[in-house]
């Protein structure tokens, strides 16, 4: 890849990043992939999943059925962005704090080499998904026909990951990423005096402060400690710091569960609805639990998986697998993608002394130096996988 092509794809990426939208209003953000797209003369179609794009290139070295997917996520987060970089996020509120400007840009320098380098048999199809943020993009695109109309065989995505040095890249066959669930719990009870009459109360305060410290005993005490999982009250509400003497009708917490097998995550929302129950039963209150599904557990395709380490392997060296690597208990909606078609899902290292912060913090930013990596691993991916179909034919 040229300096020219590398610069254009940075300015990309910072474009994006000074524009970040949230998931399913990556309205500007498809437009610029599209006219990307129109200038490098890649047939594609929008608007699949809402705002979704799926592009895709003929090889010209023969006739052949066989086809590969690669996948890229393009929406912020509603984070404050506090990095300090020149191309800042110029919303207020929006950021690009996960890499999503990047992964966009690295997909789009794949579509431009493979446009360019068309020497291979077969389709490769390229998928800039909306919304992966927990708010069900993949979804979006899978119950909108996207494997129906595109008959995407393999699938494979990249993600830049800060805590891994660049230069290293981790993969695992199996789960890679966690299933998760967002947990909203909202405790009615019966507000009054704090001084004058709090037995007379049903404090919802009090409830809630039983069941954070009850809800955090759940793994240590009720699942096999072989089967990693995890429970987190992350957020409680309730009353007014103003009222320094009122106690208040009701009480929300939220959270989340994060397992790597279902056996596992059901185990957890069970324990969690019984906990709430006795809890209600005790105090006389009433509490609302309510579980969402929000990523599945990002399975990689041992095959998938093997053809991902050999195109590492021979582009970048052995070494560079990041030695006893593990899953991660964080979630991605790729997962759902991987549920329907086989493929592989790789963290690519972008730490460094200048991109030490992770990933979803306010002073994240993307690092531009793994960029040619990403757009390598994206086209050789593919061409592994069109090679490797072409000889199981």
């Amino acid at each position: 890849m040229t300096t020219e092509t590398l610069d254009r794809l940075v300015e990309f990426r910072h474009d994006l990043h000074r524009e970040p939208e949230l998931g399913f209003e990556e309205r500007d953000t498809s437009r610029k992939v599209c006219a990307y797209l129109d200038a490098l003369g890649v047939e594609y179609v929008s608007g699949i999943g809402q705002t979704g794009v799926v592009a895709w290139i003929v090889g010209s070295a023969g006739k052949s059925d066989a086809t590969v997917g690669l996948r890229a996520d393009m929406d912020a987060l509603p984070i404050e962005e506090k990095s300090g970089v020149a191309h800042t996020s110029t919303r207020a509120g929006r950021m690009h704090a996960c890499g999503h400007d990047g992964h966009t840009s690295m997909l789009l320098g794949a579509v431009e080499h493979l446009t360019a380098h068309d020497d291979f048999a077969g389709t490769v199809y390229f998928v800039f998904q909306p919304a992966e943020e927990g708010v069900g993009g993949a979804t979006a695109m899978i119950e909108d026909g996207v494997f129906e109309r595109f008959d995407v065989r393999e699938i494979y995505a990249l993600h830049n990951w800060p805590a891994l040095p660049i230069g290293q890249y981790g993969l695992i066959p199996g789960p890679i990423m966690a299933c998760g669930d967002r947990v909203d719990i909202t405790i009615h009870g019966r507000g009054g005096h704090g001084g004058l009459n709090p037995h007379g109360c049903i404090d919802p305060i009090r409830i809630a402060a039983e069941l954070v410290h009850k809800a955090h005993t759940i793994i240590a005490r009720e699942v096999d400690p072989l089967s990693p999982a995890v429970l987190s009250i992350c957020a409680l509400q309730a009353g007014d710091l103003s009222g320094f003497a009122v106690i208040p009708d009701t009480a929300k917490l939220c959270g989340t569960i994060r397992a790597l097998d279902d056996a596992t995550r059901e185990i957890v929302r069970c324990r969690l609805r019984r906990l709430c129950e006795s809890l209600e039963h005790y105090y006389g209150a009433e509490i609302e639990l309510m579980i969402e599904d929000k990523f599945s557990v990002t399975f990689n395709d041992p095959a998938a998986t093997e053809t991902a380490r050999e195109v590492i392997g021979s582009c970048f060296g052995e070494d560079t697998l990041a030695p006893n690597y593990k899953p991660c208990m964080g979630g991605e909606d790729f997962s759902y993608m991987l549920a329907e078609r086989p493929g592989a899902y790789i963290h690519v290292g972008s730490g460094d002394d200048d991109h030490s912060r992770g990933l979803h913090h306010p002073e994240y930013d993307f690092n531009d130096r793994i960029m040619p990596a990403g757009i390598q691993l994206f086209t050789e991916l593919a061409r592994k996988s069109l090679e490797k179909q072409q000889t199981q034919a």
